[in-house]
C-alpha cells in the first residue's frame, strides 16, 4: 500500500488541478484593461461611436438615472443619448471618469469581470462638481477581442 499512496496523492492533486476552471494570463488581463481604458478615453473625449464600439453586440447597462437600465444592441449609445440630455436638462457639462485601482479584474477563458472606484468631474451649472462612484465591467471575448458586455455604476 506505501507504493501506491504517492501515486493516489499525484493522481488527486492532477485530477483537481484539472477540474479548477483557467483563469486568464497576463495577456488576458491586459486586453481587459486595453478594453476599458479605451471605452473610459472615449468617453473622456465625447466619442460616442469609439465608446459604443467597445460594446458587445448585446449589452446590458444599469445607471443611477431614469430610465435605470439600458439592453440590447444599441444599450451603449441610448446610455449615451440618455446621459447627455440629463446633463443638458440638470445644468452638467459633460465630464471626466478617472479609474482608481482595480478592486477586482479576475479573467475566465472568455470571460472577465472587473471592479473599480471611480470619480466622476464635470461642472453643475458652472461651479466644479464631483461624484464617488464603483464601476463594474463584465467583458467578453470574441474574435475582435474583449468588449464590454454589462457594466454598472454605483454613486458611493
Amino acid at each position: 500500500m506505501k507504493i501506491w499512496r504517492p501515486v493516489i496523492v499525484t493522481l488527486t492533486a492532477a485530477i483537481a488541478l484539472l477540474s479548477v476552471p483557467a483563469v486568464g494570463s497576463a495577456s488576458d488581463t491586459s486586453g481587459v484593461m486595453a478594453t476599458i481604458n479605451g471605452a473610459v478615453g472615449a468617453f473622456n473625449k465625447g466619442d460616442m461611436k469609439a465608446w459604443a464600439a467597445a460594446c458587445a453586440p448585446s449589452v446590458s447597462i444599469i445607471d443611477g438615472f431614469p430610465p435605470y437600465t439600458w439592453s440590447g444592441t444599441a444599450a451603449c449609445a441610448d446610455w449615451w443619448i440618455a446621459f447627455d440630455a440629463g446633463n443638458k436638462k440638470n445644468g452638467m457639462s459633460w465630464g471626466m471618469v478617472a479609474l482608481g485601482t482595480a478592486l477586482h479584474v479576475t479573467v475566465t477563458g472568455n470571460h472577465a469581470y472587473s471592479v473599480f472606484p471611480a470619480t466622476y468631474t464635470y461642472k453643475m451649472k458652472g461651479k466644479p462638481a464631483k461624484d464617488s462612484g464603483i464601476f463594474t465591467l463584465v467583458l467578453t471575448k470574441s474574435s475582435a477581442g474583449w468588449l464590454i458586455a454589462a457594466w454598472s455604476w454605483a454613486q458611493r
